[in-house]
């Protein structure tokens, strides 16, 4: 396993096609700073150019919070006045952004407290995977503030609106189980087991063929959108890449050997 961390507090490294994102402030409940938005971005930026990165795997440092959301701390000095709160905002939304744009498969390793900001930059992750001590919750009606657009369309791509409006008004903590539920988490595994299953989960994953995996990232994607902005046009091209593809090729060959396919992404 390489070590690229970033600073202290976004902790980087990658190996095995797997490049890990460790939000690390663990007295603050991996709360993220102004600081820490804009570190995300760039790590997963990198990643996403990087040949040697298959899955990006998001999680948070302790044990006891994927992230309890952002730093609540700098809220007076970072969000005090419109001009600073829209500034804050461009960092957030860029982080996400990166998350739930890049080609690369995204997991999101929750442990603890997925709260605010955090549950939010898991929603831009592919999949979730929880244990089962994880508790989530967006508590912005306890603080007065509103959450845009595409956080909201995600959350209610997920949950559907009626759940989402329940975690909204509610400001309520969800167990696992109620996460699980409502569509909001993938899977759920007991605590003590969610290091080795998460391990497991994107080696799988990372073995696959990256073009296909792509392919299906992005024609998803698409179905997502309104009618009228789907790009059917690009979806048939990263599908037509992977017939083309000298992995399409070794599949079919491994297929035939009765063995496993080494893919090279190309």
């Amino acid at each position: 396993m390489q070590s690229l961390s970033l600073s202290s507090q976004i902790l980087v490294s990658k190996g095995s096609g797997i490049g890990h994102l460790v939000i690390n402030q663990p007295e603050k409940f991996n709360a993220i700073s102004y600081e820490m938005w804009q570190g995300i971005r760039t790590v997963v930026e990198d990643y996403s150019h990087d040949d040697d990165v298959r899955v990006i795997v998001v999680s948070g440092a302790g044990g006891k919070a994927f992230s309890a959301g952002a730093d609540i701390s700098q809220f007076e000095k970072q969000r005090g006045t419109k001009e600073a709160l829209e500034n804050y905002n461009t960092k957030v939304k860029a982080a996400y952004a990166a998350l739930s744009t890049t080609e690369k498969p995204t997991v999101a390793k929750i442990d603890g407290y997925c709260f605010g900001g955090g549950l939010a930059m898991a929603l831009c992750c592919d999949l979730r995977i929880a244990s089962e001590d994880a508790t989530f919750s967006i508590p912005v009606a306890k603080l007065g503030l509103g959450y845009g657009y595409d956080v909201l369309r995600t959350l209610v791509d997920l949950v559907g609106a009626a759940y989402a409006k329940e975690i909204l008004y509610t400001a309520r903590r969800f167990s696992a189980g109620e996460a699980y539920d409502m569509g909001l988490v993938n899977r759920v595994v007991p605590q003590e087991s969610l290091e080795e299953y998460v391990n497991g989960y994107v080696e799988n994953i990372a073995g696959n063929a990256p073009l296909t995996i792509r392919a299906a990232k992005i024609v998803i994607g698409e179905i997502l959108k309104d009618p009228e902005s789907r790009d059917l046009e690009m979806c048939n091209r990263f599908i037509d890449t992977c017939y083309e593809s000298d992995d399409y090729k070794e599949g079919r060959q491994a297929f035939m050997e009765k063995r496993k396919p080494l893919f090279k992404a190309r």
